[in-house]
Parts: structure tokens; C-alpha cells; sequence
């Protein structure tokens, strides 16, 4: 498989090497060695997700405190999602800034997003994602931003119509958040990585 790291510092995309045959495809979806080769320590599944998303479903900006905040290796198994990374980390060279990814199950990509990044999916089509998280999910340090937010600016698919739940609508701005003191710092992003080294 090929890992390529992202723009956002701390994000990688993976591609799979597929072998496709008259019975169908076979391919490595995930490798814990080989990633831990980029990202400089295994990643400790402790948790798998998997939402079932109509077209347009908007799920984010998501990120949790750090530490632990939450790894994610994330892939889709049926249909297609853009997959936004969002720097949130305050004092990153980086900050407010983002990068996409579009997962299928055409290239069958991954994303792999560090902890203390925010995270957003947006489904082209009907279908399903998985989620391999490094910590389970802890409702009393979970947060959003709004993935509305005109200062991040987000560019969903031309046609989709955003569908957000109560929640991710009623969430603040980046700025908002910021001001409120909910956002992880760069310094402790890196710091709780070295750590896992």
C-alpha cells in the first residue's frame, strides 16, 4: 500500500494495492505496521465505528481534548464521501486550514487523522464509512465546529445539498470556539504524539 502524508500536518492518505481477479478484488484494507512507518507508532484500535449515510450527509467538524482526543483511520466500504481534515490546532503553521480526500470503494483510500485534528465527512452518494479510532468515544470531551463556517470554508460537491444534524448546525465557528478556549493546542498535539512514540 501507498502512504502519502497531507498538507495538514498530521494526516496521511493510504491507497491500497488491489488484486483484482475473475472472483472479484482482494486487498490489504489496513496495516498497522506499515502506517506505524509514517505516523512513528502503532495505531491502538480501541474502537470501530461505522455510519450509514444518506447523499449530502454532513458529519462534523469533529475533534475531541487532547489528550487522549481520538485517531481515526477512516475508509468507505459502499458508496462515496469527501473526507475533510481541518487544522484546529492552535499555533500550527497550519491553523484553520484544510485538505479534502475522496473515499470509494473504486481507489478503496484511507484517511489517517492524528490526534487533536478536526474531522468531516460529506457523502457523495448513499453509503457507508468505517472509523478505526484510538479511543472511545467520551461525550463530556467531544466537540464541533460548525462545518458551515464561512472563515473555514469548506467546499462540499457541486449539487449536494448539506444535511446536518442538530447538533453540527448548532455548533460554534472556528473563531467562536477559539474565543471560548475549546480548541487543542499545537503544542500539546505534538507533545501527546511524542508520547506514543
Amino acid at each position: 500500500m501507498e502512504i502519502e502524508t497531507l498538507p495538514i500536518e498530521g494526516a496521511w492518505v493510504i491507497t491500497p494495492r488491489q488484486f483484482p481477479d475473475d472472483r472479484g478484488v482482494f486487498m490489504e484494507g489496513f496495516r498497522g505496521d506499515t502506517l506505524a512507518g509514517h505516523i512513528g507508532h502503532r495505531l491502538d484500535v480501541i474502537q470501530t465505528n461505522v455510519s450509514v449515510s444518506i447523499k449530502g450527509a454532513v458529519r462534523g467538524i469533529h475533534y475531541a481534548d487532547v489528550p487522549p482526543s481520538q485517531a481515526k483511520y477512516v475508509t468507505a466500504v459502499a458508496g462515496s464521501f469527501v473526507d475533510y481534515i481541518v487544522d484546529i490546532r492552535v499555533g500550527s503553521p497550519t491553523f484553520g486550514q484544510w485538505t479534502s480526500v475522496d473515499l470509494d470503494t473504486d481507489t478503496r483510500r484511507a484517511v489517517y487523522l492524528s490526534e487533536g485534528l478536526g474531522h468531516c465527512l460529506v457523502a457523495r452518494e448513499d453509503g457507508t464509512a468505517v472509523y478505526l479510532c484510538s479511543a472511545t468515544y467520551n461525550p463530556g470531551h467531544e466537540h464541533g465546529i460548525n462545518p458551515l463556517d464561512p472563515d473555514i470554508a469548506l467546499t462540499f460537491p457541486d449539487g449536494l445539498e448539506p444535511v446536518l444534524s442538530p447538533k453540527d448546525t448548532a455548533a460554534p465557528t472556528l473563531s467562536a470556539a477559539l474565543k471560548a478556549g475549546l480548541l487543542p493546542s499545537y503544542d500539546a498535539c505534538r507533545k501527546f504524539a511524542s508520547s506514543l512514540r
